[in-house]
């Protein structure tokens, strides 16, 4: 019976998932589905009163995702975490209601979960542990709320994502900058102006700035250049969530298969002597680290601020882009000095030849470390 009914549910995915993205929606760790004036009033307690599923296969990075979605009869908090012992699994407590007599267990095939239970604790809470083959971080999971939407007929609801990892992908490079294809992101724009500097200088025209430069000394040594905007403008939208904009950018660069991604960004700090050039990554891959590095070195040598090192960072762009990617910072937008000098178009060619420099000596140190291709 529940493999029939899995059939079913997979069948009709695709017009499920589009009627989620109906209504309000709410990202939260700990989340809350506000009542009507009507639903508050209501006898009996709280109640989940349905369960439905899908799965989804995201188009760019090939993630699949299980999402159970709840109706809920009233106000209710819910939360998850996950645990890692002593099997890997995902925890949502939802305070203040109980599970319906339509809420039921699921047993499920292993691809994505083991298995959905679903009790009562202490008469009055729900408990839902989602069992994982696999340990995942707390970035594959959430929990989130889309609120009673009456024009369609929707009730409250609480929903619950878990993502599959993709494998991290293998790379194997090959020396010089000829036939690569390498993403230039221009960080902010349009709408989003970044920091702002002494003088009202906007880092979206610096990191635009250099990174025009960066392109064409890319493509006089044969590579290809992506650009995530060429422009002022927004790469989403203009007045976009943080999340659509970024996930803009990323999405171009693993769409088109590129390389390598290269975020370009100017610094800020409440302090005014605060200055230097640095360069972020996310260790997603065997060569992040040394991107970074590479990058570094060349926009140390060129600009010749100070230099404040590469670090791991948990930034959006280079976390959720395939390929190996940093965030470079070129130097402090706030600092008056740095602040005259990111605005000379001089300086800011400099700046482009480092960063070229750099991606050049991070092809020749890849090619050496992982093998030509």
């Amino acid at each position: 019976m529940v493999r029939r009914t899995i059939f079913s549910v997979l069948c009709i995915t695709a017009v499920f998932m589009a009627s989620l993205c109906q209504g309000g929606l709410v990202l939260a760790a700990t989340a809350r589905v506000a009542p009507s004036a009507a639903q508050a009033g209501a006898d009996g307690p709280t109640e989940l009163t349905q369960l439905r599923w899908a799965l989804h296969t995201d188009a760019v990075s090939g993630a699949t995702k299980l999402r159970l979605v709840f109706d809920v009869s009233d106000a209710v908090e819910a939360a998850g975490k996950v645990v890692a012992t002593p099997t890997p699994r995902f925890v949502v407590t939802v305070k203040g209601a109980v599970p319906g007599k339509n809420v039921k267990s699921l047993d499920m095939d292993g691809k994505i979960v083991d298995g959905v239970s679903i009790s009562t604790v202490d008469g009055q809470n729900t408990k839902i542990v989602i069992d994982m083959p696999t340990m995942v971080e707390e970035s594959n999971c959430r929990v989130f709320t889309l609120k009673k939407d009456l024009a369609n007929n929707k009730p409250n609801r609480i929903v619950v994502d878990v993502e599959k990892p993709v494998p991290p992908m293998e790379f194997h490079f090959t020396p010089g900058l000829k036939d690569k294809v390498i993403v230039i992101d221009p960080g902010h724009g349009g709408s989003d102006p970044g920091a702002i500097g002494p003088t009202r200088i906007q880092e979206k025209d610096v990191n635009l700035a250099v990174a025009l430069k960066v392109r064409e000394l890319l493509e006089r040594a044969g590579a290809e250049v992506i650009m995530t905007r060429r422009d002022d403008r927004d790469v989403f939208a203009p007045d976009a969530s943080a999340v659509d904009e970024l996930k803009a950018r990323t999405t171009i660069a693993n769409v088109r298969k590129a390389d390598v991604f290269v975020s370009i960004h100017s610094n800020s700090s409440v302090s005014r002597a605060a200055g230097g050039t640095e360069t972020f990554y996310y260790q997603k891959t065997r060569y992040d680290a040394l991107l970074a590095q590479s990058l570094q070195a060349g926009m140390i040598e060129k600009g010749n601020l100070d230099d404040r090192g590469t670090a791991s960072a948990n930034f959006y762009v280079i976390k959720r882009t395939v390929m190996p990617a940093s965030l470079v910072e070129l130097g402090f937008v706030s600092n008056p000095d740095e602040e005259k000098r990111l605005a000379d178009p001089q300086f800011e060619q400099r700046m482009a030849r480092g960063i070229v420099d750099g991606l050049e000596d991070f092809f020749a140190k890849a090619a050496k470390q992982g093998g030509e291709r």
